[in-house]
């Protein structure tokens, strides 16, 4: 099998440095940004600041009792997902095959490119072009698959490179904490911990079947992992990706009510579907098609989210400004465009922790009985289709032009 070379790219502190460019006054300060409320949540903060011990998802108000004189920014994030679609315009003039994973990381494939270019070298200029075109910092980890990259990013930073090279990747990942392996959380590693597994090299020494054992199918992944093992391709990225779902009615209707409560619930369904396949948005289009024919459609570009009452309002916003009160209306639709692939994220500049909460709550009774078993009342009247999920090459959620 050919070697591989797979850089992996990450913005350091991404949304800190954003606010760096505009008040240079916030250089080598510790800086919060998030729900400004003691309700909000931490959604990015400095160096200076992680050495209080806050990280991102902390609860605003314990985050300020450990660092008292940080400042606290509510964060813009428009100007953020406006600055990731700069990083990701330079990279794509550069390379051929990337994936985003995230509004600030990326996976770059750049096997075979060694025969015409020093991968290192062409990693290293992309870089600097990065700082040079955009102001922001980024991390670079370049190896032979994502995994090892990942955590090569992670030991570079901040604003570093780091290179393994092909054959050293168990030696590079043996001294490191077991939860630098990505996929290792907070319970997984405590859970270690409890079996005196501290050190990536203790799993590496392990029988892969007393991994499977205690850890099922997740305990083959770590061990995998843990030996710099990882298959794992770098996916094609495409802004064009989306999610759409649409309604024809048997009778035309000009029930404003009815109307909206059907997009509400069409919205909220999308939404998770979002949520649950680790995508964000950053495109909403609505459209209308009335009796004569006639179809129309408005799209919104927005932050990325996956985020109910961000989706909500932006939907019915496009659909005021679309409806024509004179004539009858045939179908209405809803899509979700610009993807990028992203975990359980919502507006963390605004939503308290209890927010966050009750969308894991919410999702996961969707998850195992039906997206009608939570939902608004005002959609309460629209019939969807649940329980698939259309990143898995699955039918989409919602069937396109189901009649009402």
């Amino acid at each position: 099998m050919a070697e591989r070379s797979i850089l992996h790219m990450d913005l350091d502190t991404f949304f800190v440095s954003c606010e760096r460019l505009t008040d240079r006054r916030l250089e080598g300060k510790p800086i919060l940004i998030g729900g400004v409320s003691d309700r909000g949540v931490v959604a990015s903060c400095s160096y200076e600041a992680r050495k209080f011990g806050i990280h991102s998802a902390m609860p605003m108000k314990l985050a300020r009792q450990l660092c008292p004189e940080a400042i606290v920014i509510k964060g813009n994030a428009s100007t953020y997902s406006k600055k990731s679609e700069e990083v990701t315009e330079i990279i794509r003039e550069w390379v051929p095959l990337f994936e985003k994973t995230s509004i600030d990381e990326f996976y770059i494939d750049l096997s075979g490119m060694d025969r015409f270019f020093n991968g290192f070298k062409l990693a290293s200029e992309l870089r600097e072009k990065i700082i040079d075109g955009t102001g922001l910092p980024i991390s670079f980890g370049l190896s032979e698959n994502k995994t090892v990259s990942k955590v090569a990013t992670g030991e570079a930073k901040p604003n570093n490179k780091l290179k393994v090279d092909h054959g050293f990747e168990k030696i590079f990942l043996s001294p490191l904490a077991v939860n630098k392996i990505p996929m290792v959380g907070e319970k997984t590693y405590q859970s270690l911990r409890d079996l005196g597994i501290r050190k990536i090299m203790t799993i590496q020494q392990m029988p892969v079947e007393l991994m499977e054992k205690v850890f099922g199918k997740n305990g083959v992944t770590i061990w995998e992992k843990a030996n710099g093992i990882d298959r794992s391709p770098v996916v094609p990225y495409s802004e064009r990706k989306s999610i759409s779902t649409e309604r024809t009615f048997d009778r035309d209707t000009i029930d404003v009510i009815k109307l909206k409560g059907i997009l509400l619930a069409m919205t909220e369904n999308l939404a998770f579907q979002l949520r649950r396949g680790q995508k964000l948005t950053s495109c909403v289009t609505v459209k209308v098609r009335y009796s004569d024919f006639n179809t129309h459609t408005l799209q919104s570009r927005i932050p990325y989210t996956s985020a109910d009452h961000m989706l909500i309002p932006t939907v019915l916003n496009l659909f005021n400004r679309l409806y024509n009160k004179r004539l009858l209306v045939r179908l209405i639709g809803v899509r979700f465009s610009h993807l990028v692939n992203g975990g359980y994220q919502i507006n963390l500049f605004e939503d308290a922790t209890e927010m966050i909460n009750l969308y894991q709550a919410m999702d996961k009774v969707r998850d195992k009985y039906g997206d009608r078993t939570v939902m608004r009342a005002a959609g309460i009247e629209a019939k969807t289709i649940s329980r698939f999920n259309p990143f898995k090459g699955e039918p989409p959620p919602l069937l396109p032009n189901r009649r009402m």
